[in-house]
């Protein structure tokens, strides 16, 4: 899949972060941004906190406590990035330290930590989730990479959407109306009539005389349905047909 989180900004990357936690199953998320900042001074080394639920073989259940550390670099992250984290880890004892990484982490840095865990034998595990991991957790949320534009993949503009909705309103529209010569029948006043039909004149200029039907049921269906669900996308309700 190809995505990229550097047109992100740190603190998008950081709420990013916290919607994939939560899609995820995390709860409890704390985004400690704490500021209306570009920046989150006040995290002291974990941007996130948050609670997993853990089952074990058992089927018992406990929480574990999340620290998370959001690094948005486009090279790779070196181990100085990694220290605040890793204090403040041994500080409050959570039951994991992840580091969440735009990109990657760098050959030191993963040096540096696999040495921590050898030398330090902390009281909490250490894990990093890279750009690779990030996009397989990405992998089934188009949701989440459409509201932060992350991928290429195709989504129709607002333009297209009405340019879409004005053509099929037009065409029920169209095939919802009489002949001049049943409305006259019914007595509707020759000005309507010849409103009527320009505006018929004006649809076949514009669609062509061939793409306006007559339609059979399962036309019409097709029709009726299309417009309705483009209505629903722009903020109508289920089945408004009205034309």
């Amino acid at each position: 899949m190809d995505m990229t989180f550097d047109r992100l900004s740190s603190t998008q990357f950081e709420e990013f972060c916290a919607d994939l936690l939560r899609a995820n199953g995390f709860v409890n998320i704390d985004w400690r941004k704490g500021t209306g900042l570009p920046t989150s001074p006040a995290d002291k080394g974990r941007d996130i906190v948050c609670d997993h639920l853990r089952v074990e073989p058992d089927a018992s259940q406990h929480f574990e406590k999340w620290f998370v550390d959001c690094k948005h670099f486009r090279k790779g992250i070196p181990p100085k990035e990694l220290r605040n984290l890793l204090a403040w880890a041994e500080a409050e004892r959570p039951d994991v330290a992840l580091i969440a990484a735009s990109n990657f982490l760098s050959n030191t840095a993963k040096e540096y930590l696999e040495a921590y865990r050898r030398n330090n034998r902390p009281g909490f595990k250490i894990r990093y989730w890279e750009k690779p991991q990030l996009v397989r957790m990405l992998r089934s949320k188009v949701s989440l990479q459409r509201k932060y534009n992350l991928t290429s993949v195709p989504i129709r503009s607002t333009k297209d959407i009405l340019r879409a909705e004005e053509e099929f309103f037009t065409k029920v529209w169209y095939g919802r109306k009489q002949s001049a010569a049943d409305c006259r029948a019914q007595g509707t006043p020759e000005y309507i009539i010849k409103g009527m039909l320009k505006a018929k004149r004006d649809a076949e200029t514009r669609y062509g005389r061939k793409n306006l039907g007559p339609w059979n049921d399962f036309e019409w269906g097709m029709l009726s349905g299309k417009l309705s669900a483009l209505r629903w996308v722009l903020g109508d309700e289920w089945d408004m047909l009205d034309t």
